[in-house]
């Protein structure tokens, strides 16, 4: 935040209320101001009788008489000699000065009963005959002010509601409004006013990102460290990796390390179906980021202005969200000076973005935020712990162990499903049963406590978690499990096996084949017990699948194919209408893929056929127990005979048992309490 609060004030609201409140005063004074013009000498009129009017034309006084239907008067006007008699100026006041009438009026009950009155009157012989013809009534139509109100209300309302919504429209308040300011900046300031309290010491697990930002806040604050050595401040960094591994969160620390205005907003924020209004919030945007200078500008989700120009677009249409994006790249790198604004952006589809927009000058620097290894995850781990009342059981490098591929988003969701859970289950502080529970409730999805099974479909799930159990416990490039689960989960999984995948980064032929045998063992041994297979391999079919094409057209792991790649990693789009090779080749490759397939599918189940002792022990354990851990497998089929340990071993050999304990406990505790548990069967 600034250090002066008064050189960047937060953008202050428009008063959308004030102007229509103005507005109805105006009305309300020009609406006045008529009525009183029109009616205000018709109020102060001096009253008359009839007799009085009759005896002022005899004596040839009066020079017009009126007759006003609307409100049933007669209004009198005398003649310029009667102006000056003095028996009329007290009854005048001031209207004696006024030479045009009317000068007096006459209330009468009913119009029609006075001019058959005052009409038998005029043929008075008394009367003069010339001065008889300019005394006959004239009929006029006049109001009074309440009845003329009443008339002209819908059209002060309409008006009003007119002026109402120009206001609104003008001013920008309320939903429809800032038509007029369509083209304003929608970005979120954050200064001095409203500081955000997120800093890098609640980022963890992200180091080396943390490392580039804390740089370009440090030269935010302190630029002549920096610019003596002759180095210029970087212009961006883009923030690029998978979704939840905390790319908005290292924004928002930098926003609260900061001691410049922070503009933040998302790359939707850009996108409008007016032409020209993108560009114009672009604009908009560096015109207030200019004025705040040093600052700093978050884009999230950059993708959704920043793809590559020209693709998917149609020949000579006009395409607004490249008007943008132009736009963009102008005000990021163009003749104007931008000196002191830093732009951030994030995204997890960094193949989709515009070349031009990736380029140094624009995006000097390019931030990968990856998902956590172990000792990231148990940073995120402590984080996120922080407000949690822990037992003293709780081991968080197990727990970290125990979560291989978690995003902070995922972490953090398990930390708080575990507290949910022992609050749900009473407990005063949450143990690492709680913990355990909502990892499987992450992987897996929802316990489904009330899904019923039939006991020859629960047999058939437990034989094929077997088959995943042994193939990955033989193979020696599988991965080690953890964890075999016959309890339903999620929307379609009646079961699972949990393994600890190495933190690695290249795979070998082997290891991928050796995965592949892994995946079809719970095929593989439907067909070695029952001579039958089911729809239960449906997942694990897709990943086989999946794994053979890559290796044959995306890693050039096929001898027949050769040591091609037909992966556009740039995301260009150059194979998306046609394929980048021959039929002959297409028809090749699909070979391959099936007999890659079959030949791993061929030695999983010669191996479950050689270990079919072990298989049935597992299975028979599984229906038995629901849930087996890798010391059950230990204890059932021997240690595995690979002695080459991955880096998380260390922390899941005592971890497996002490789990098995708090689970008996637990199911202890419900039994003396009289609860009944329900058991229930998963899909594969």
């Amino acid at each position: 935040m600034a250090e002066n609060s008064n050189d960047s004030p937060r953008r202050k609201p428009q008063n959308s209320g004030g102007g229509g409140l103005q507005g109805w005063i105006v009305a309300a004074i020009i609406i006045g101001i008529v009525g009183f013009l029109l009616y205000s000498r018709q109020a102060t009129l001096a009253t008359i009788k009839y007799k009085d009017l009759e005896q002022m034309i005899l004596q040839k006084d009066v020079q017009k008489v009126a007759v006003v239907e609307g409100n049933k008067t007669v209004e009198i006007s005398l003649t310029r000699e009667a102006l000056q008699k003095p028996e009329y100026r007290k009854e005048l006041g001031n209207n004696r000065f006024i030479i045009e009438g009317p000068h007096l009026k006459l209330d009468v009950v009913s119009v029609e009963s006075f001019m058959r009155d005052y009409t038998e009157f005029l043929k008075s012989p008394q009367i003069d005959p010339n001065y008889k013809n300019t005394l006959y009534p004239e009929s006029i139509e006049r109001q009074d002010i309440m009845t003329m109100v009443w008339q002209l209300l819908p059209f002060i309302v309409v008006l009003g509601l007119m002026y109402f919504l120009m206001s609104r429209m003008a001013g920008g308040g309320g939903p429809g409004g800032a038509i007029f300011n369509i083209g304003k900046s929608r970005a979120a300031l954050f200064d001095a006013d409203s500081k955000v309290k997120i800093t890098f010491t609640d980022v963890a697990g992200l180091e080396e990102a943390k490392e580039e930002l804390q740089e370009i806040v440090d030269f935010l604050k302190t630029p002549k460290k920096y610019t003596e050595l002759g180095g210029k401040i970087p212009k961006g960094a883009l923030l690029v990796g998978p979704p939840g591994t905390g790319k908005t969160l290292l924004a928002k620390a930098v926003a609260g390390e900061a001691s410049v205005p922070f503009f933040s907003l998302s790359g939707s924020d850009f996108v409008e179906m007016f032409v020209g209004v993108g560009a114009a919030r672009v604009r908009d945007l560096f015109k207030q980021a200019k004025e705040k200078a040093p600052c700093i500008i978050f884009i999230d989700e950059i993708d959704a202005v920043g793809r590559s120009r020209g693709r998917g677009a149609m020949p000579g249409a006009n395409d607004e969200r490249e008007n943008t994006l132009n736009s963009l790249l102008v005000e990021m790198d163009g003749f104007g000076s931008d000196a002191g604004i830093i732009i951030l952006a994030a995204t997890n589809r960094p193949d989709v973005l515009d070349s031009a927009l990736m380029r140094p000058g624009r995006f000097d620097r390019q931030i990968s935020v990856d998902t956590p290894d172990l000792v990231g995850r148990e940073a995120i781990f402590k984080v996120h712990m922080r407000p949690l009342k822990l037992a003293d059981s709780i081991d968080i490098k197990k727990l970290a162990a125990q979560t291989p591929g978690f995003a902070g988003a995922e972490i953090a969701n398990v930390c708080n499903e575990a507290a949910l859970l022992a609050a749900r289950r009473g407990k005063t502080a949450i143990d690492m049963t709680d913990f355990h529970d909502a990892i499987d409730r992450e992987i897996g999805g929802l316990e489904k406590k009330n899904k019923l099974i039939s006991p020859e479909e629960k047999e058939i799930v437990a034989y094929h978690e077997a088959g995943h159990a042994v193939a990955g416990w033989f193979l020696e490039h599988a991965n080690p499990l953890v964890k075999v689960s016959i309890v339903p989960r999620g929307i379609a999984a009646l079961g699972y096996a949990q393994y600890l995948p190495k933190e690695q980064y290249l795979y070998r032929t082997e290891q991928l084949f050796d995965e592949m045998c892994m995946t079809l063992g719970g095929r593989a041994a439907e067909d070695v017990v029952f001579g039958k297979i089911s729809t239960g391999a449906l997942s694990d079919l897709e990943r086989v699948t999946k794994s053979a094409y890559g290796m044959t057209t995306v890693y050039g792991m096929n001898d027949k194919i050769g040591n091609v790649s037909f992966y556009d990693s740039k995301g260009q789009g150059e194979y998306s209408f046609t394929k980048p090779y021959s039929e002959e080749t297409a028809k090749i490759i699909d070979e391959e893929v099936k007999k890659l397939i079959a030949s791993a599918y061929t030695r999983t189940r010669e191996l479950l056929v050689s270990k079919r002792e072990e298989l049935e022990k597992i299975a028979q354990e599984l229906l038995k127990k629901e849930i087996i851990y890798q010391s059950d497998l230990v204890d059932l089929i021997g240690k595995r005979p690979f002695e080459k340990l991955t880096n998380y071993q260390e922390f899941m050999d005592s971890d497996s048992d002490n789990h098995i304990k708090e689970k008996e406990q637990d199911k202890g505790k419900e039994k003396k309490s009289g609860k009944s548990e329900k058991k229930v069967e998963e899909e594969v």
